[in-house]
């Protein structure tokens, strides 16, 4: 699971749950996976991004050097800048471990890079 997708997921939707963002990852396995860079790519997904669950994200996987603690309209042009938001959002990959969220606790396994977020029949 690139750290990309993690950005985007959340568990908002298990019954009760009103803060389900943005899910601990409890790594197992992390791997660099190099990725071609693609400036114009990180320039458009940027304003996307959840900049603290990014800063989080990375820290947890052991990679929270290199990123600026905000992101501004005017840094979208220093290339270095999206090099370091590229290795981050795109090359650091969890392949085994586990999400969880930040309000139940409740635990969702990454295997293979696929994280499982089927809920029980209970938990809708």
């Amino acid at each position: 699971m690139k750290l990309l997708t993690h950005n985007f997921l959340t568990s908002n939707i298990i019954k009760g749950v009103k803060n389900g963002y943005p899910l601990s990852i409890l790594p197992g396995k992390v791997e660099m996976k190099e990725v071609d860079f693609n400036p114009e790519f990180i320039t458009r997904m940027l304003p996307k991004i959840e900049w603290s669950a990014l800063q989080k994200a990375a820290k947890e996987c052991g990679f929270e050097e290199g990123l600026p603690d905000t992101v501004g309209e005017e840094q979208l042009g220093d290339t270095d800048l999206l090099k370091r938001v590229h290795k981050a959002l795109l090359e650091i990959e969890v392949i085994e471990g586990k999400l969880v969220c930040p309000e139940s606790g409740r635990e969702f396994p990454i295997n293979n890079g696929i994280p499982n977020m089927l809920l029980n029949e209970d938990e809708v």
